[in-house]
């Protein structure tokens, strides 16, 4: 399943449902916003959603679809990758005033397990600058991070962190150390 405000995914696989937000029409009705749109997503019971740009109270949804084990991406606008940890940390407060920072932050800790930032150079090539693995861990409210590949002279290079949760991976199908190991 994807989600999104303008349709910009292209996804070249069989069975891949996209769902679009809706502007109001001219009365004001028939706005479908994309909270809703993640909600309505969950009901369908995806194998994986992905929701492209999170701005708003969505990202509650999302965490929450996360938390309990649905694999899922989404994108969100930041600086770094560090950048995106904290916003996608303070986005969820604008769901409501029952949604409190002690709630997010390990909800964020808790499911999310790399950050890819991308970056766009001046000729206009888009470039991963920095990927950051989540391990789950929380001090005095900040995300902990392990860089996993970093930007050093215009090159990615391999970092020191390694990748959370190994059994998320090992149960994709995907070995990590054997990857990392090629990156080097």
């Amino acid at each position: 399943m994807t989600c999104e405000e303008v349709f910009e995914l292209k996804i070249p696989l069989p069975d891949v449902v996209a769902m679009q937000c809706r502007q109001p029409s001219l009365e004001g009705t028939g706005e479908i916003k994309l909270r809703r749109l993640v909600k309505e997503a969950l009901r369908m019971r995806p194998s994986r959603i992905i929701v492209g740009e999170v701005r708003q109270e969505e990202s509650l949804d999302l965490l929450i679809a996360l938390n309990s084990g649905l694999p899922g991406m989404c994108t969100i606008h930041a600086n770094s990758a560090r950048e995106a940890v904290t916003k996608l940390c303070t986005l969820p407060l604008l769901a409501g005033e029952n949604v409190g920072h002690g709630f997010v932050v390990p909800t964020v800790a808790g499911c999310i397990d790399l950050v890819v930032h991308v970056t766009t150079e001046a000729s206009g090539r888009r470039v991963v600058r920095e990927i950051l693995g989540i391990p789950g861990r929380v001090e005095g409210d900040v995300v902990e991070a392990a860089e996993l590949f970093v930007t050093r002279g215009g090159r990615l290079v391999r970092a020191d962190g390694w990748p959370p949760h190994p059994e998320r991976f090992d149960r994709a199908g995907l070995d990590v150390g054997s990857l990392l190991s090629q990156a080097v």
